[in-house]
């Protein structure tokens, strides 16, 4: 059925000026006695509101009727099936062949494409500090902080030659041809991979089970890769950018957590693997 979610809730408006008593000075010298625990409380809010991302869902109005999320499913299922053939014979090229960036811009269109086809997408909101908000901060932090994991984890697959042989395949590309391609490609893959897989695909999928349906036809396609480990990955930043479609209701927060990893993983996995 379709999505049928509560309407948002009613917050004070952001730019609303804090109420001061009668007599009270709005000059410098009120500013500089200010509250030092106070003015880092507000520089730490968006550390302190990461978590928001993922379990604290806000709450929205935007539904499909039904008709559209019958169509929805029905296009999702096509650009799911043809974007996992390409994406399987992209990964599978030789990664020094003029042709792989080529052909992975390839697979982006259609997931992009896909996207755009299957009906309307949301950016979403996080909820700060009562105020909602565009969630911008939060995702990039959540994303290097997912890279610092996973570096982590190269290190211990180095002791089990069959996983390393299979990390460094899927970094074989990232050390032949064009860095400045290799970057774009990798940018405009993460984007595209959000858009469709929790952005179109996801609205397509039965409540309450987007989160793991869409993670699990995620790590599918990459299965068909043939590589173990981008399949891992696949599963863990599937997790991780479903809860934030989930909370957010939009495909943001997603995007910005999947390029940040993406690209950070591109630059800085190869110089310790």
């Amino acid at each position: 059925m379709p999505e049928d979610l509560p309407p948002l809730p009613s917050l004070p408006p952001a730019s609303a000026p804090a109420s001061r008593p009668s007599g009270s000075s709005a000059g410098p010298s009120a500013t500089a006695g200010a509250d030092p625990a106070g003015r880092r409380a507000q520089r730490l809010r968006w550390v302190r509101s990461v978590d928001d991302q993922l379990f604290v869902v806000v709450a929205r109005s935007q539904q499909d009727t039904a008709e559209e999320y019958r169509q929805r499913r029905l296009r999702s299922a096509v650009v799911l099936a043809v974007g996992a053939a390409g994406l399987a014979a992209s990964l599978r090229m030789d990664h020094a062949s003029p042709w792989f960036p080529m052909a992975a811009l390839a697979v982006a269109v259609v997931w992009a494409a896909g996207a755009w086809w299957s009906g309307r997408l949301h950016l979403g909101r996080v909820l700060v500090d009562g105020r909602l908000e565009r969630p911008i901060v939060q995702p990039i932090l959540l994303g290097l902080a997912m890279v610092g994991v996973f570096v982590a984890g190269a290190f211990l697959t180095l002791r089990i030659p069959a996983l390393a042989a299979q990390v460094r395949d899927v970094l074989g590309f990232a050390q032949s041809g064009s860095i400045a391609l290799l970057t774009v490609t990798t940018l405009l893959s993460g984007i595209a991979e959000e858009l469709f897989f929790r952005g179109g695909l996801y609205a397509a999928l039965p409540r309450p089970h987007q989160v793991w349906l869409s993670t699990v036809l995620y790590v599918v396609a990459t299965v068909l890769t043939g590589n173990v480990m981008l399949a891992f990955a696949a599963a863990v930043l599937g997790v991780v950018t479903g809860l934030q479609r989930r909370a957010t209701g939009g495909v943001l927060a997603p995007i910005l957590t999947h390029v940040t990893w993406s690209l950070s993983m591109l630059h800085v996995l190869p110089h310790v693997i």
